[in-house]
């Protein structure tokens, strides 16, 4: 009974099996780019940076400042021995505006910008290094149960190569060097089965870390996205597009406004203050209100070499990022002519693999069917047949190898994104929470619509 319900349960499975949605690539980019937790990392990073602005911003606003002191002063004479005690109370309101930095404040709040969009350039370099690596999790999988199949598959036509020659032993065909060798073959097959089933375990785990999740039945991978007509056309398109080159541009404004801001800082400031207060005492008409206002104008003569060392730190920096993106653009043309290369390399890889596959397959059909005619050895059988799983097994290789090239390409040139790819799902609003704190908000100003934009990216 438990027999007739294991293969009825086991006939049901395999009924349902073609029923089930297999995963796709789409599906695999889908959920890397929603668990990711090295986007949720970038993506506070960049919000940390919007605060920046805001930060830049608030030293154009006026600071208001309350200040309450209670203290009581305990007096002993020497002479007489008495002891009295004085009491006071003061309450202060104080308030303070920058009137004029001389160009601080711009520069500050310019180069926060700059870094905020700098910032954004690498959240997408983010995105493509997650894409690119569940591709290559997607393939390697596919990749590995073809390599199993072929395995197994290998293993039956072993099996059966070692029956015949133990049937042809019998018979005094061959000699028992035959079959041992027919045994070795197969126990290797065996071998190499169980390692190929261990490189689908490992691919498992590369998946789910990925994507979050261990992967299901894979369906067979898409037409690969379609690239530039040739390598000039798609280095034009990664000077322009790749987010490295975006990000590098954007600090090389960054190290031109913190030059301006270094300058800045040698200049004078004027400023506005205002004040109010109430003071209280026990002693004799000791209370009284005052107010006071003025206005101040600060300039630093001297401040050891401090500000002279500051600017010419900035200058040393804006010559580095400069560098920086030179190098940037000589490592962004190498690594899309090195993903280029590699395209081509895989093309003519799987050419010369079919070309393979088809003379070993003959040599292997020719080598059997001589072997049974007594002119070719069990050794030479089993040799040939080895190399026409190892081609096999490389034309898979190779055609896994060529299809991650095409997405290593569009992730040189910058295009490998959930926008890039048409997954159709939302994205992450990089403006979003930026243009609430932007100006600079307190607590009690627009708190909603800040609440509203860490709802909506789940950070509440």
């Amino acid at each position: 009974m438990r027999q007739v319900l294991a293969a009825t349960a086991a006939t049901v499975l395999v009924a349902l099996a073609p029923m089930a949605r297999a995963e796709t690539l789409g599906d695999a980019m889908i959920a890397a780019y929603k668990n990711s937790h090295l986007l949720d990392q970038n993506r506070a990073l960049l919000r940390a940076a919007d605060e920046d602005v805001a930060t830049a911003v608030s030293a154009m606003r006026p600071v208001v400042e309350f200040t309450a002191s209670s203290s009581r002063q305990r007096r002993v004479s020497d002479l007489t021995g008495n002891e009295s005690f004085t009491e006071n109370t003061a309450l202060e309101l104080s308030w303070e505006l920058m009137l004029f930095d001389f160009g601080r404040t711009a520069a500050s709040i310019a180069a926060a910008k700059e870094s905020v969009l700098a910032t954004r350039a690498g959240l997408v370099g983010v995105e493509q290094s997650v894409l690119l690596g569940t591709v290559e999790a997607y393939v390697n999988v596919r990749l590995a149960q073809e390599i199993v199949e072929l395995r197994q598959n290998n293993l039956r036509l072993l099996t059966e190569e070692l029956r015949a020659a133990e049937d042809r032993f019998d018979v005094g065909e061959v000699t028992r060097t035959d079959v041992a060798l027919a045994e070795s073959q197969l126990a290797a097959s065996r071998a190499a089965l169980a390692a190929a089933e261990g490189d689908v375990l490992v691919a498992r785990e590369s998946y789910k870390a990925s994507t979050g999740a261990y992967p299901g039945r894979l369906a067979a991978v898409p037409k690969a996205p379609k690239l530039p007509r040739s390598l000039d056309e798609a280095l034009a398109i990664a000077r322009r597009t790749h987010p490295d080159m975006i990000r590098a541009q954007h600090l090389v404004k960054v190290a031109d406004l913190n030059v301006e801001l270094a300058q800045a800082n040698m200049r004078p400031t004027i400023g506005l203050q205002a004040s109010a207060g109430v003071n209280s005492s026990n002693q004799f008409n000791s209370d009284y209100d005052y107010q006071s206002a003025g206005v101040s104008f600060n300039q630093t003569l001297y401040a050891g070499g401090r500000l002279s060392a500051l600017y010419r730190r900035a200058m040393a920096q804006r010559e580095a990022q400069r560098a920086a993106l030179h190098q940037t653009r000589v490592s962004i043309d190498q690594n899309l002519g090195n993903a280029w290369a590699n395209l081509d390399v895989s093309a003519a890889q799987i050419a010369a693999n079919i070309r393979q596959i088809e003379a070993a397959q003959v040599a292997f059909d020719g080598l059997r069917e001589e072997a049974k005619l007594g002119a070719r050895t069990t050794l030479e059988v089993l040799d040939a047949e080895q190399d026409l799983l190892d081609a096999r097994a490389a034309r898979v290789q190779s055609e896994a190898q060529r299809y991650y090239a095409v997405y290593n390409v569009l992730s040189a040139m910058g295009l490998l994104t959930v926008e890039g790819m048409n997954l159709g799902i939302p994205t992450y609003d990089v403006t979003a929470y930026y243009n609430v704190v932007k100006d600079a908000p307190a607590p009690s100003f627009q708190g909603d619509s800040l609440d509203r934009v860490l709802r909506a990216i789940g950070k509440d």
